[in-house]
């Protein structure tokens, strides 16, 4: 996060989810206004390209810690196909040890190292996506379309256990997270070459972040209302949140649809409608 500050000469800025330490791929970083709408991507769905080990498994799922257990490999890809084919849909995924979610207060990475094993809670996920793009050897590497929260790594074993062979993670790769994709990316060490300026440049604007909610243009007056706490009559839509944007196309902000179907201010861009027109 620092190198990418420093490359754009931002003094404010944040990321829309973390990857694995071993992982790859699309991380999207916000700068300035931006990053009061960082959540619409921290909820939004991922797609990975992932790898696993067939008849290994590891401590941690991943290439982070040793082989643990070794088992024979028996399954053509026609029976992948069909184990692959029962973890699609919504379903409960237990969170593994090696993660930074909280029980009672303390990481679950940290009973782990210190050689615990407790109780978590399972949280509900969705896999839209799980193909199989190739297979060599006893690595397999699939497509995965996924929602928020959901573990690869927990996925893999768990394919793997189904498969009766275990298995692990030997890589992964973020490919898309909502309606961003990995090819539209750049590198830091792009950026960095580029300098600050151009740099900029390829900054999206702060409403790219709210593209899959419903829209309302309002008028002068009411985005002046808007922007300045008061609600405003509803539109047609199914979305639970809805961006407001003023004459001209400027967005100033997201509103909450409320009971009686108005949209209340819910997160504001600084620089939107000031004055009564």
């Amino acid at each position: 996060m620092a190198r990418a500050k420093r490359a754009l000469g931002s003094l404010k800025a944040g990321h829309t989810g973390t990857l694995d330490p071993f992982a790859t791929g699309l991380l999207p970083v916000v700068f300035g206004e931006a990053t009061k709408f960082s959540r619409f991507l921290i909820d939004a769905p991922k797609a990975y390209e992932a790898t696993l080990r067939l008849g290994e498994r590891t401590a941690t799922g991943d290439t982070e810690s040793d082989v643990v257990e070794r088992r024979g490999v028996q399954a053509d890809d026609a029976a992948i196909d069909t184990v692959l084919a029962t973890f699609l849909g919504v379903q409960d995924q237990v969170p593994p040890m090696h993660s930074a979610v909280r029980v009672e207060g303390r990481r679950l990475y940290d009973y782990a190292r210190a050689g615990e094993e407790v109780a978590r809670p399972a949280r509900s996920i969705d896999i839209g996506e799980l193909v199989r793009l190739g297979r060599s050897g006893n690595d397999l590497t699939l497509r995965v379309g996924c929602s928020k929260g959901t573990y690869v790594r927990k996925l893999a074993e768990d394919i793997g256990e189904a498969l009766g062979c275990g298995a692990h993670l030997v890589a992964l790769r973020r490919t898309a997270v909502g309606g961003f994709a990995l090819g539209d990316a750049a590198t830091l060490e792009a950026l960095e070459a580029a300098g600050a300026e151009a740099a900029r440049a390829r900054l999206l604007p702060v409403d790219a972040l709210v593209a899959d909610l419903d829209r309302l243009d309002a008028s002068g007056a009411d985005a002046w209302r808007f922007c300045n706490g008061q609600a405003l009559e509803g539109v047609p839509g199914a979305t639970a949140e809805v961006a407001v944007y003023e004459p001209g196309g400027r967005f100033v902000g997201v509103g909450a649809r409320q009971a009686d179907g108005r949209i209340a201010p819910l997160r504001l861009v600084t620089t939107g409608a000031a004055q009564v027109p």
